[in-house]
């Protein structure tokens, strides 16, 4: 795989971002709508390239219901939840992003969407899949690891059904998506969101529009 570092725009003036991120982190959707309304209000130009990042890689095809997941990895209470919850709506809502949190909600293994964020990018749609992903997953209650789910996703951005239901079903982009995995692991890349600012300028989390603004301003210039 070419170090993703290294890849490089035609158009000087873009900045180049490498969004490292997973499907099921509400802060990497919250990340990516902050960014896009930076670039908005500045005009800076962004080329962001989807980089995977799984939180949970061992979770099993049924997934875990989300509050049982997030009291056993980290603890978390049910006061807890309902407060994260209630906050991370609201900023979502701030950014025009729906999060629709029910209390059956499952936290699912993305190992066949970052795949599928993967082949997308031979169309340059990686994005535009990526944003459907987010959607299906906090907005519309869908299993993001079923592959029915993933091709119906494919479908409503035009990719061709056929070849997506076939890497799926045959994991053809398996390979490629550990190699981009293991590349950021190995940079020490150990939480998302972390957007990367090329050549090498990366922070962590969901920085607000104003911070993410004044990162893109500076790029942009230097």
């Amino acid at each position: 795989m070419s170090n993703p570092l290294t890849q490089k725009t035609s158009d000087p003036a873009t900045v180049e971002i490498d969004f490292i991120s997973d499907i099921v982190c509400p802060w990497c959707a919250i990340a990516f709508h902050q960014l896009k309304a930076a670039s908005e209000n500045t005009g800076v130009d962004v080329k962001i390239s989807w980089q995977p990042f799984q939180l949970n890689p061992k979770l099993p095809k049924e997934g875990q219901n989300l509050r049982a997941h997030m009291a056993e990895k980290y603890g978390t209470t049910l006061e807890g939840s309902i407060l994260s919850r209630e906050r991370i709506s609201a900023i979502g809502a701030e950014l025009g992003f729906k999060f629709d949190y029910f209390d059956e909600m499952r936290m699912y293994n993305t190992f066949k969407a970052h795949q599928l964020v993967n082949y997308a990018g031979d169309y340059d749609k990686s994005q535009d899949v990526s944003i459907k992903l987010f959607e299906a997953f906090f907005g519309q209650r869908q299993d993001i690891s079923d592959i029915e789910i993933l091709v119906k996703i494919a479908d409503s951005v035009g990719l061709p059904d056929d070849n997506v239901r076939k890497v799926l079903e045959e994991e053809s982009r398996a390979m490629a998506v550990r190699t981009c995995q293991r590349y950021w692991t190995d940079l020490r890349v150990s939480s998302v969101p972390t957007v990367v600012i090329r050549p090498s300028f990366a922070v962590s989390g969901a920085q607000g529009v104003d911070t993410y603004s004044k990162i893109l301003l500076g790029a942009q210039r230097n």
